[in-house]
């Protein structure tokens, strides 16, 4: 017990550990991961970000002209870096940003309808598919 009121006392007169937060930015590590950006242009549309989300963060809407559209939920995201690393186009396509999220904005489309946007995604790769083998059909006839 009385080490611990030593510890107590001595406590008093020493330097917060704590960061003064608003005053002074953050510094984060080098290899830091933050949200990830993602550039369309850059993109090559192969769906590896897709299939290496652990939490199923991102994913892709197939358009009935072929063309794809890419979707992330940053409330989903862990932040491991696994889409980024699998990118074929890494640095280019997907990066981390220097940013941390928003978290805790409930308004947010992305918190409340991402069932509905996620299942709709794979629901329009199996209709661009069906269409696609009814193409080839009416071709071949």
């Amino acid at each position: 017990m009385f080490k611990s009121i030593v510890e107590s006392f001595t406590n008093i007169f020493k330097k917060p550990v704590t960061k003064n937060y608003p005053a002074e930015a953050i510094k984060h590590f080098p290899k830091y991961r933050g949200l990830i950006v993602y550039d369309v242009n850059e993109c090559i549309f192969c769906d590896k970000c897709e299939k290496v989300c652990p939490p199923k963060a991102i994913v892709f809407h197939q358009n009935e002209d072929g063309t794809k559209e890419y979707n992330y939920n940053e409330y989903l995201c862990i932040y491991c870096g696994e889409c980024v690393r699998n990118c074929p186009k890494t640095d280019q396509a997907l990066t981390h940003s220097e940013n941390k999220p928003e978290i805790g904005i409930k308004d947010n489309f992305l918190v409340t309808n991402w069932k509905k946007l996620y299942s709709d995604a794979k629901q329009s790769r199996i209709d661009y598919k069906n269409l696609k083998k009814a193409k080839k059909e009416e071709e071949s006839s």
